[in-house]
């Protein structure tokens, strides 16, 4: 065997790495939307003075929806 195409201590480990960073960092991505959509919709529901968070339900919703995709798109893209 050639000791050059075997791989070394340092790439295996990144390449072992490297899913958990991907995983981890899609839930920061996702805690990120949810917080920004529930500040934005509580912050319009002030705005507009709801009596019930219309906005802050609807961008929630549409922030878990844009979660999901982000989270499967990335799965599937591997």
């Amino acid at each position: 065997m050639d000791p050059d195409t075997k791989p070394s201590k340092e790439s295996s480990r990144q390449d072992q790495l490297k899913p958990y960073l991907k995983y981890s960092g899609l839930g920061f991505q996702m805690i990120a939307v949810l917080v920004l959509a529930a500040w934005g919709g509580m912050a319009l529901d002030d705005k507009v003075g709801n009596k019930n968070p219309w906005w802050t339900i609807g961008l929630m919703l549409l922030g878990v929806l844009t979660s999901m995709y982000m989270i499967i798109k990335s799965v599937i893209k591997k």
